[in-house]
């Protein structure tokens, strides 16, 4: 049976430089064992920080994901980076939890005259100036929100800016209700600021997402379903409204609610299915909305992803334009 690896250092985080460990008295062979993950050149991982598994019942576990596994190689080649790089485009915004494919590379940009790593695993940016602002995020050299955001007006689609910039801006709440404004990554104004400082390829496209970005969507599923109701001339709906009884209760928070025609969409991701609890809470919600006088169309991802076959519309989009109208909603008005 071959021998355990020696164990490492205590002085030795998880991720560490080979120049560090080597420093720390750690042999070049002991760097070389199989138990060593290797994600750039002259940096290692330890075996101990392993990748968390999603949560199934969790609606953003897909980006939370997404972001602990950029954290972990992002950490492991801070350790060799010059101190005039950062992280930046979809590296950034996955550290900071948006909704975006990080990609297989990291992002890693320098301001001239000084540039970016070469390494394997890298893509290297050269931003000037003047368009970025770097701070520090998790411990590491990161562009701020609007910084990462605007880089990326080349090339994502407005439908895509849209929905980042959503969630960017997004006002989360405590475990019980209450808003965290200042929990909140960026502002539209920040946004904005960064969309219009100097000249940027894309800002065409940036200033077109700004005008359609809201807070108050809590999903990508929500932004679309917003973006495409827009499109089909729906009118615009409060977003992120506590619902209330007569005598002031709280009945519930809905993320999308036409106060006027008193119908409120739920957008519902897969756990609202398989999470009892959820489940329990949601069927308690609608009861009581229902008894003030609210109507509630349910969607999931198929309705707002999918198409009638007898609409040029999003299906979900169909449903609840057919609601509203029922319920006394005068398009022409």
């Amino acid at each position: 049976m071959p021998a355990s690896p020696a164990p490492l250092p205590a002085t030795l985080t998880h991720t560490f430089s080979c120049g560090e460990a080597l420093g720390a008295g750690v042999t070049p062979r002991r760097l070389r064992a199989k138990d060593l993950e290797r994600p750039f050149r002259g940096t290692r991982i330890a075996p101990t920080l392993e990748p968390e598994e999603p949560d199934l019942d969790d609606w953003l576990s897909v980006d939370e994901v997404n972001r602990r596994l950029v954290l972990r190689e992002a950490r492991a080649l801070a350790t060799v980076m010059a101190p005039w790089a950062f992280f930046a485009g979809r590296t950034a915004l996955a550290l900071y939890g948006a909704p975006i494919d990080p990609g297989p590379r990291l992002e890693v940009a320098a301001c001239p005259p000084h540039s970016a790593p070469q390494r394997r695993g890298i893509r290297r940016r050269k931003v000037a100036e003047h368009l970025v602002h770097v701070s520090t995020h998790e411990g590491l050299p990161v562009a701020s929100p609007a910084s990462a955001w605007a880089m990326l007006g080349r090339e994502l689609t407005v439908r895509e800016l849209v929905t980042v910039g959503d969630a960017l801006v997004r006002v989360t709440r405590d475990d019980r209700g209450r808003p965290r404004p200042g929990a909140r990554v960026s502002t539209i104004g920040r946004l904005r600021v960064a969309a219009e400082t100097g000249r940027r390829r894309g800002a065409i496209k940036l200033l077109d997402a700004l005008e359609q970005i809201r807070v108050g969507s809590s999903s990508p599923l929500e932004s679309e379903y917003r973006m495409d109701a827009a499109a089909a001339g729906l009118p615009e709906p409060e977003l992120d409204v506590e619902i209330r009884d007569d005598a002031g209760r709280l009945c519930g928070i809905s993320e999308i609610v036409y106060r006027g025609q008193r119908t409120i969409v739920e957008i519902e991701g897969d756990h609202h299915r398989t999470n009892r609890t959820q489940w329990d809470r949601d069927i308690e919600k609608y009861h009581a909305y229902a008894a003030c006088g609210w109507e509630v169309v349910r969607l999931t991802a198929r309705h707002v992803r999918g198409h009638s076959p007898f609409e040029n519309a999003p299906y979900g989009v169909q449903l609840v334009k057919e609601t509203l109208l029922r319920r006394g909603w005068d398009p022409d008005a």
